[in-house]
């Protein structure tokens, strides 16, 4: 009994050694529980695809339910069949591919649960073309009926549907990971693990049953796309003063872009080029001296939400309808002439800088098509030509200027495009319109033809001096420093002209136009109010301003003088007074109303002639959008160690019955 005693003791001293050392080892590895989550899961960089929706159902990507998508990560390769459930990993040039193939074979779109999408570096070299729009963007709000007219030839509407998995474009870091990942995978034939992905792309619509705009905005789990459009006018207007009202020529950009990855919406030729040359252009006027004294008013307007019908300028015409705090020192009724400023992006070489006017009417626009031919020849250049674009056209392409000849069909416009018949960026509204799709010197020459032209129309038809049109000229750095800080990561929007103007809430400028937070307003909580906007709003508010006398007030409290506001706030806390007419005016559906707390939306009303075919857009809300891979053991191999288990268990009970009955035997014997 006494060796019996010891053999004990010595096996409990054992097994405390080796718990204490197991112990001790852990602790050295794993500091916490986060610790052990890493060494576990790789965390994967990427842009989703999310859940939008409108009066008649939803687009784009969500988890099928309201729990996480888990699956083995495989290679999309055209023939392939899949056995399991699958996460696939597909390249850009065959994503098109893959998802012909999910509309048309019903077998292998069942076993597909994940689209994981490679990205790389120059690939539009390597692509045709990629747009997941319409070929036809935007033809229900056309003022002309040719919807069968293909502006966008790349278009495959892809984005214009919705998908019942997730759908993620990798970073770069994350590609080549995954792209180990398949191969391991593809490489397992006998081994019980494999590498999994996990979605986390849970939309509340999807967990509420919300399935349109008017139910998830009534339940609360979505809101409406939109933000928040600038105008300003140089020089300032007075509001109080006493001469007549001048009439005006309104030139608009817009500043939103779209794609099929929500934060990876960048639009450098279509429509951020555009918004460049704006800003250029009003850069190089408010150089000039005298604009007071010329026969018309400046304008510029800088639209959000265009990509998803017009909501920055259908909003606009509408407040100027109604006369609003957004709109004040404006009228409707005289705006003379619009020009707008397109994709002008894409100039074929530094040397070869060619622009297509579209205009609506020859008759209403010959006098601005007169001033860009007289702006060009005062340029004396021959690498920029300016065309009027093909009268076999149906009309108009897309673009902002279509809602002000709905509006009123009598509207003199022109829109510059870099291209005629069909755009000329084969990635129109898709993530690979980066900063590689366009020519910083073809945005200088835009934007030169157009400052020239809008002196030339605001003196209107007076005699102009060849010293004064050649004193107006663009800034080359400024532009090339508004295409690194609009465009890019580096150094994005963290760029010092930027950082003068405001604190960014983060370096990588995204256009996509994002949701309407709290009440829309022309004074709004700036932390409701998007990086870009607010940029452009101190820009121009800077660019347009007259020197306020109040030098000595606190900013912004202490700017209560007529005309007076306070610009570079953010930057010090202080800011300047100035004098200058430039204002927010809130971007969103016309078909909403915003009214304690919540939206509603409205009946259609007639005389909103676009309002009939507004979708409504919102988007979903989310709790987290998260995507991570980690290894588990095969299912196979999970139920032969289950029985294992149940066998050992078995064989251990027998044991254990045989050797008590042995033992108490023996004891009985003793």
């Amino acid at each position: 009994m006494d060796n019996s005693k010891l053999f004990v003791f010595l096996l409990c001293l054992i097994a405390q050694f080796c718990f204490s050392f197991s112990v001790s080892d852990q602790v050295n590895s794993f500091q916490s529980v986060p610790d052990l989550e890493k060494s576990m899961y790789i965390a994967i960089d990427g842009y989703p695809c999310v859940r939008l929706l409108n009066l008649s159902g939803e687009i784009g990507c969500s988890n099928p339910g309201r729990a996480n998508i888990v699956a083995p990560v495989a290679r999309f390769k055209i023939a392939n069949k899949l056995a399991e459930p699958s996460a696939l990993l597909v390249s850009m040039d065959q994503f098109e591919d893959l998802f012909a193939r999910l509309s048309n074979d019903a077998d292998f779109s069942m076993h597909v649960v994940g689209v994981l999408v490679e990205s790389g570096s120059q690939l539009q070299n390597s692509l045709k073309g990629f747009s997941p729009d319409r070929k036809f963007p935007q033809a229900e709000f056309a003022p002309y009926k040719s919807g069968n007219f293909e502006w966008n030839p790349t278009g495959s509407g892809l984005m214009w549907k919705a998908y019942n998995f997730p759908v993620f474009l990798l970073s770069n870091s994350s590609t080549l990971a995954l792209q180990e990942v398949a191969l391991r995978n593809e490489k397992r034939t006998k081994s019980y693990t494999v590498d999994v992905a996990d979605f986390d792309l849970v939309m509340q619509t999807t967990k509420s049953g919300t399935r349109d705009s008017e139910s998830c905005l009534r339940e609360q789990t979505c809101l409406p796309l939109g933000g928040y459009s600038v105008w300003s006018a140089l020089p300032p207007i007075i509001t109080s003063s006493s001469k007549k009202a001048k009439p005006t020529i309104l030139t608009v950009a817009s500043m939103d872009a779209t794609s099929f990855f929500r934060d990876k919406s960048v639009g450098a030729d279509s429509p951020i080029s555009g918004l460049i040359s704006l800003l250029a252009v009003v850069d190089s006027l408010s150089r000039v001296d005298g604009l007071g004294d010329l026969d018309k008013q400046l304008v510029f307007a800088v639209f959000t939400g265009e990509a998803w019908g017009y909501l920055g300028s259908r909003r606009f015409l509408l407040e100027l309808d109604q006369h609003s705090d957004a709109v004040s020192g404006l009228d409707l009724a005289l705006i003379e002439k619009v020009l707008e400023i397109g994709s002008v992006g894409k100039g074929s070489a530094p040397d070869d800088n060619t622009f297509f006017a579209h205009s609506t009417r020859e008759s209403a626009t010959s006098g601005t098509l007169n001033a860009l031919k007289d702006a060009l020849v005062s340029l004396k250049t021959q690498s920029i030509k300016i065309s009027r674009a093909s009268k076999s056209n149906p009309g108009l392409p897309p673009s902002s200027l279509m809602t002000f000849l709905k509006k009123n069909p009598e509207t003199s416009g022109v829109v510059l495009e870099d291209f005629d018949a069909v755009f000329t960026n084969k990635f129109y509204h898709s993530h690979l319109d980066d900063l590689s799709n366009i020519n910083s010197s073809a945005i200088v020459a835009a934007a030169s033809v157009v400052a020239r032209s809008l002196y030339i129309l605001a003196s209107d038809k007076k005699e102009i001096s060849n010293s004064v049109l050649n004193s107006i000229n663009i800034n080359a750095s400024l532009v090339e420093e508004l295409v690194g800080c609009l465009l890019s990561c580096e150094p994005g929007l963290t760029c010092e002209l930027v950082n003068r103007y405001i604190a960014p809430s983060t370096s990588c400028p995204n256009n996509y136009v994002g949701v309407v937070l709290g009440e829309p307003s022309s004074q709004p909580y700036l932390g409701n109010v998007g990086d870009v906007s607010r940029f452009v709003w101190n820009f121009l508010a800077d660019k347009t301003a007259i020197p306020s006398k109040n030098v000595s007030s606190a900013c912004p409290k202490g700017c209560s003088g007529n005309g007076e506001m306070c610009v570079k706030a953010e930057t010090d806390g202080k800011g300047v007074c100035v004098i200058s007419t430039t204002r927010y005016v809130p971007a969103y559906s016309t078909r909403l109303k915003y009214d304690t707390d919540t939206w509603e939306v409205l009946p259609h009303n007639s005389s909103d002639t676009m309002g009939e075919a507004d979708p409504v857009w919102t988007e979903s809300n989310w709790d987290t959008i998260r995507l991570r891979v980690y290894t588990v053991q095969d299912s196979r191999y999970d139920h032969l160690i289950l029985l294992l288990g149940i066998t050992i268990t078995l064989l251990s009970y027998i044991i254990i019955v045989i050797s008590k009955a042995f033992i108490t035997k023996a004891l009985k014997r003793d």
